[in-house]
């Protein structure tokens, strides 16, 4: 495991509720095609080459914390990596991932076979080790998985949706093999992130990108028993567990009694709004507009001043975007923004206990 340096470990204080010297911050999708470094390594390989071996895995980890300044370092891969694994073709294609043949009947649910993450991701776990002893402690380092709605979601509909027509049919018109597949993902998430933290990382994020696609009512019923049995079973490992979605304004309050640790938000609600309904006992990550990220130096200044002023002084608070950086945002303002966060947050040093 890595030192106990406070400064390595701003973030994970940070989501204990415990005091540190500015406002920790990270941001999903650190590593992407809005960096030169990211894009000249995606000329020799493809996308899954790259997830599927461990030193550029790593590089590609620790090259964004370096150029970003971040105060946490994300595992390079995609929520898609595992399902490979449960014996589903994915392709990535230029209109996103391709799943085939989709996943939609009772037969191809139950085809569904759970694996050993050791066994069939070691590649993953060999890049978790490596990237740890590159970072040699300077800052914690995140795993995370998709959430089974979102991975039901490509599973289901084959790729991207809009509409998401087909996951709902299956999800309102035979809720029982729903359920099943729904049960059998949260049986693979918790086996995914659990081999993470036992490779070495310090908090897991589930993302559950396509949350804000169901009514309260219709995610209670059909999400959040599965998202509780999720962070129930990774309790005793004793690391952050961080819940993400978008468009989640709505369900606010059963993101709270999910068992997760955080709740990650967009951009679409207030973040003191946010805070107030998800009370003391939940940490908050959020939640800037990536599209700000474009503007001029002194409007975006304005921007994450705003953030964190909706923040609050109350501990328990990560900056992050509201979702990840996009294509084409220019490097030079992922890191002016990670360096006016620290300036604008900054207060004396604590002793962390």
């Amino acid at each position: 495991m890595p030192s106990a340096d406070p400064r390595a470990h701003r973030l994970l204080e940070a989501y204990r509720g415990r005091p540190t010297d500015c406002t920790p911050v990270w941001l999903m999708r650190q590593a992407g095609r809005y960096q030169a470094s990211y894009r000249a390594l995606r000329q020799r390989v493809s996308f899954f080459e790259l997830c599927r071996d461990p030193d550029l895995a790593a590089q590609v980890t620790v090259t964004a914390v370096e150029e970003l300044g971040v105060d946490a370092a994300i595992i390079f891969s995609d929520i898609l990596v595992p399902v490979v694994a449960l014996g589903v073709g994915v392709e990535l294609t230029e209109e996103g991932p391709r799943i085939a043949p989709p996943v939609r009947d009772r037969a191809a649910i139950e085809a569904l076979r759970l694996f050993d993450p050791v066994e069939e991701l070691p590649f993953l776990l060999e890049a978790i080790r490596r990237t740890n002893r590159a970072l040699a402690g300077r800052v914690p380092l995140l795993g995370f998985a998709g959430a089974p709605l979102t991975l039901a979601s490509y599973l289901v509909e084959g790729g991207h949706s809009r509409n998401f027509i087909q996951l709902k049919r299956l999800l309102f018109g035979d809720p029982e093999s729903a359920h099943l597949l729904l049960d059998k993902l949260a049986t693979m998430v918790v086996r995914h992130l659990r081999a993470q933290v036992e490779a070495g990382c310090h908090a897991v994020q589930v993302f559950d990108t396509w949350a804000g696609i169901l009514a309260p009512d219709d995610y209670r019923e059909l999400c959040l028993p599965h998202l509780q049995r999720i962070f129930a079973e990774l309790e005793p490992l004793n690391v952050p567990r961080i819940l993400f979605g978008t468009t989640t304004g709505s369900l606010l309050e059963l993101l709270r009694d999910s068992g997760a640790d955080v709740i990650g938000v967009d951009w679409r609600i207030d973040l003191a709004e946010a805070r107030r309904r998800l009370g003391p006992r939940i940490a908050v990550q959020g939640n800037l507009d990536p599209c700000c990220l474009w503007l001029e130096e002194p409007a975006l200044e304005r921007r994450i001043r705003h953030v964190l002023e909706q923040a609050g002084p109350t501990p328990g608070y990560a900056f992050n975007l509201g979702h990840g950086v996009l294509p084409g945002t220019p490097p030079e303002r992922v890191r002016f923004l990670v360096d006016t966060v620290h300036r604008l947050s900054a207060r004396p040093s604590q002793t962390t206990r």
